[in-house]
């Protein structure tokens, strides 16, 4: 599975320093919108494998990611390119919403 569990430590090298297409899932455990977007996202990992990196942050262990990003509301699920963040989704969406922001940046 290529989904990317980051953290403080890998997220310079896994996404900030990434020349591609990143998909950052901010979450939370307790968070039951969460939790519908999380299988979602596990999808896209793997359908996205070799053209885009997927990665999730739970907010509540990476606090330093959480406030960096400005997260106020999970989940917010941003997209990356080149490291620089090129869209911003906040709240359950579908599949395909997440997959169309992938694509229109690869």
């Amino acid at each position: 599975m290529s989904l990317l569990h980051l953290t403080d430590e890998s997220f310079k090298t896994e996404i900030s320093e990434y020349e591609g297409v990143a998909l950052v899932d901010f979450w939370a455990p307790w968070c039951g919108p969460c939790q519908m977007v999380g299988p979602v996202i596990e999808e896209l990992a793997t359908e996205f494998e070799g053209k885009a990196k997927v990665g999730k942050v739970n907010v509540d262990e990476q606090q330093n990611l959480a406030e960096h990003f400005q997260i106020m509301s999970i989940p917010a699920v941003f997209v990356f390119k080149n490291g620089e963040v090129v869209d911003t989704l906040i709240g359950a969406m579908a599949k395909e919403d997440y997959k169309e922001a992938i694509q229109k940046h690869l």
